[in-house]
């Protein structure tokens, strides 16, 4: 894998720390301030909120720029965001900061996601973007744990002050090591929107909105279920976080592993482990060794859900990626924010701490529905196109004869058109570029 990676992978440990963090947190956060369990889990809603309104707000606004210069400037915001979390005087301030930091995150991983992807052969994509999300994993291996025990040993403000830090390591690698590129026109934003028309795009984005969300109606409230449920000391809640991150780490090594091979499948049974594993955490809460092993699970089953719904909305808005990519880590951040307040409602309704676990688990049935619906669609369109296919490898045939062959797609080529060669750069990143050169230079 390029090193430049390693640049997208800090800055996403930093952003998977503070995305989780509170979690740990939460009851730390509510005793500061003097406000409710649930009312405190607004920290984690209104981020996941801020992520859905600032992602495609801060990519049309960073449209002129070179997406080196964007994720530049998304580490900054990033920074100070944590820092205005960190020095709060009232909860209000708090939930601002949030916000803030919040808005750096979607388009972050939305354009990281088309960089990392650029870096690599296109048959490894889906590997680049494991490895870029494997910075958000790890962060809940070894990040999210220190930020706990930061702020039992000090105090929850400390954890956000040392979070701003890895900003400015984030800031700083992408200015090192990502490559250096010229600034281009950018994509219509109509035909940008243009890629929304297809239905697809649109159910795969339903699927990240319910599946990975399904996650968060658990974790947010993991603290609390873990220490007046299991029993578990406060001090505990440290090493339970990084079981769960272990198990996010081993799901998207996994996912990413076979998704370039095996999309939908590896989708299917990612989904079925985690609405069956949030339904077994309901009884396995009251157990601290079930327990245990049921958050690795989750982790795991959550993550492994990541590479396939984040690359099959690449592949289905492959023509102008870039907002379908934005918008689909916004709906990521839009489904944890609507699984955190219905959680927050459950538990409000007087339906017990373990009762988010199954709002979770409505969320991910539903995923795999829309998934399983989308998947037949896509077979029902092959074979209803199999002729038109048929048609299009005639007349290809016919075009390489008399000398007006396309370039391949997705991938690094020469094509003729129209009496010259044009040689296209890699595709799925909006980054292609066309080359003309004398037509007398035939393969």
């Amino acid at each position: 894998m390029p090193l430049a990676l390693l640049a997208l992978t800090i800055g996403a440990f930093g952003i998977g720390m503070t995305e989780f963090a509170v979690m740990g947190l939460l009851p730390d956060v509510a005793a500061g301030f003097g406000v409710s369990i649930p009312l405190a889990g607004y920290a984690t809603t209104l981020y996941a909120l801020g992520v859905v309104v600032g992602a495609p707000l801060t990519t049309a606004l960073g449209t002129r720029m070179t997406r080196k210069q964007m994720l530049m400037l998304l580490m900054g915001l990033f920074v100070v965001g944590n820092l205005l979390t960190a020095v709060a005087p009232v909860f209000a301030v708090m939930l601002a900061g949030r916000i803030v930091s919040s808005f750096a995150h979607g388009a972050f991983f939305g354009i990281g996601s088309l960089v990392a992807a650029d870096l690599v052969a296109p048959q490894k994509r889906a590997g680049a973007l494991s490895m870029m999300f494997a910075g958000l994993t790890v962060a809940n291996v070894v990040g999210v744990p220190f930020g706990t025990l930061l702020a039992q040993q000090i105090n929850w403000r400390a954890t956000f002050v040392a979070i701003a830090f890895l900003g400015v390591l984030g800031f700083l690698g992408v200015a090192k090591l990502i490559p250096a590129q010229p600034v281009k026109a950018a994509s219509p934003m109509g035909q940008e929107i243009a890629a929304f028309r297809n239905p697809q795009v649109g159910l795969a984005m339903l699927m990240t909105v319910l599946g990975f969300g399904g996650v968060f109606a658990a974790v947010t409230y993991l603290a609390s279920m873990m220490t007046e449920v299991a029993g578990f000391a406060p001090s505990s809640v440290v090493w339970l976080t990084a079981v769960f991150g272990l198990g996010m780490v081993g799901g998207n090594l996994i996912s990413g592993r076979f998704t370039d091979r095996h999309m939908m499948p590896m989708l299917y049974v990612s989904l079925v482990g985690l609405a069956l594993s949030l339904a077994a955490f309901s009884v396995a809460a009251h157990d601290k060794a079930a327990a245990t092993v049921t958050i690795a699970l989750i982790g795991a089953f959550g993550f492994a859900t990541v590479p396939p719904l984040q690359k099959r909305i690449m592949d289905q808005a492959a023509a102008a990626p870039t907002l379908a990519s934005v918008g689909n880590i916004a709906a990521f951040n839009f489904g944890n924010a609507l699984a955190s307040w219905l959680g927050g409602i459950v538990i409000t309704a007087g339906l017990g701490l373990t009762a988010p676990n199954w709002v979770g688990v409505g969320m991910t049935v539903l995923a795999l529905g829309v998934a399983v619906a989308a998947g037949v669609l896509e077979r029902r369109s092959d074979r209803g196109g199999t002729g038109g296919r048929s048609g299009q490898k005639a007349q290809s045939a016919q075009r390489d004869r008399s000398g007006l062959a396309d370039g391949p797609k997705g991938r690094s080529g020469l094509g003729v058109q129209s009496g010259r060669i044009v040689a296209s750069g890699p595709g799925g990143g909006g980054d292609s570029a066309e080359t003309v050169v004398p037509a007398d230079v035939r393969a």
